[in-house]
């Protein structure tokens, strides 16, 4: 029996031109390159500029994954963009990249589930395409952190950058076989609120009228990512029949390297098979997924037929992963 997959079609990022290493951060707070290498294995982030914002990261995402697709931008019907970091508390930043793109028709809408929100705004797309109500999509992470982070707090100013990447979907009939079949496979979602005060920004238009900055508790954080992303692996192979060794590509949320160590090594996934990107983009929460698929795709790791496993996790706490045959 057929199935209605969402196959990628094409991928892109945008990174801000200003990059600030580890000796910059080091200059300004008490910190070093040695203790932010050895704890997280970032040794370099992207900032965006004064005037720069996450609508104009997604726009420049946007463009690079229709041209990859190569596809025009009319035939999107449906945006979904994942961000923690709009430009204005509504409308929704995604109407902006929609009216960059000179697109007028169909649904554009932002979704928030902080570093899992690519993963969740793939699978709402997914389901929409699935059930037939669109035919094509953009998804889209996008984050401006640099704008709600205390760059006096070394336990969190020295993890976060800015960024953006995108995918192109399209619904296809595929022949129903998870095994062989192309596109998105699987999606699992979870949240659980009960840990908000682990990892939260201290501000909102509701409960201070501010922004507000990244709080967060980084061992407690640490202490329950491992266990959270291989849970809802473990589903995603218990879905599909599929395992460890099916896997060609492991794209995880780049958070912390060592917590990408640990779980690919619970996981029995070979290190060979990670895509690593936190040294050169930090944290960049919703992008940080699509910005390293992009660098896979672009240096020619990521071929079309390739299982790819992607996992995150975020405040909340959300987490999730997805199974994409590229």
């Amino acid at each position: 029996m057929t199935k209605i997959r969402s196959v990628v079609l094409g991928c892109g990022s945008y990174l801000p031109e200003q990059v600030v290493t580890n000796a910059q951060l080091a200059a300004r707070i008490d910190t070093s390159d040695e203790w932010i290498v050895q704890r997280t294995g970032i040794r370099e982030r992207h900032i965006a500029a004064e005037g720069e914002f996450t609508s104009h990261l997604a726009l420049r995402a946007a463009q690079a994954a229709l041209t990859d697709a190569g596809v025009d931008a009319q035939s999107i019907e449906l945006i979904v963009l994942a961000t923690s970091t709009p430009d204005n508390t509504f409308p929704a930043t995604a109407v902006a990249v929609q009216h960059g793109l000179g697109i007028n028709h169909g649904a554009a809408f932002d979704l928030q589930a902080v570093c899992s929100g690519f993963v969740f705004a793939l699978a709402t797309a997914d389901n929409f395409l699935r059930t037939g109500a669109y035919k094509r999509a953009l998804v889209i992470g996008a984050e401006t952190f640099s704008r709600i982070l205390d760059w006096n707090d070394r336990g969190t100013c020295v993890l976060f950058g800015d960024g953006a990447g995108a995918v192109v979907l399209e619904a296809q009939e595929q022949p129903g076989n998870a095994a062989t079949d192309r596109g998105i496979v699987t999606t699992h979602l979870r949240s659980d609120g009960r840990h908000k005060a682990k990892l939260f920004v201290d501000g909102g238009p509701s409960s201070t009228q501010t922004v507000g900055h990244l709080r967060m508790e980084g061992r407690e954080v640490f202490k329950h990512a491992v266990g959270m992303i291989t849970d809802v692996i473990v589903d995603a192979f218990q879905a599909t029949g599929l395992n460890a060794d099916s896997i060609d590509w492991f794209v995880p949320h780049q958070a912390n390297k060592r917590i990408i160590d640990a779980s690919a090594h619970k996981l029995h996934i070979a290190p060979e098979k990670v895509v690593l990107t936190v040294d050169r983009h930090g944290n960049t929460s919703a992008a940080s997924i699509p910005l390293a698929l992009a660098v896979a795709r672009k240096d020619g790791r990521i071929k079309k037929g390739d299982l790819v496993l992607l996992e995150a996790m975020g405040g909340g706490f959300t987490w999730g992963s997805a199974l994409v045959r590229w």
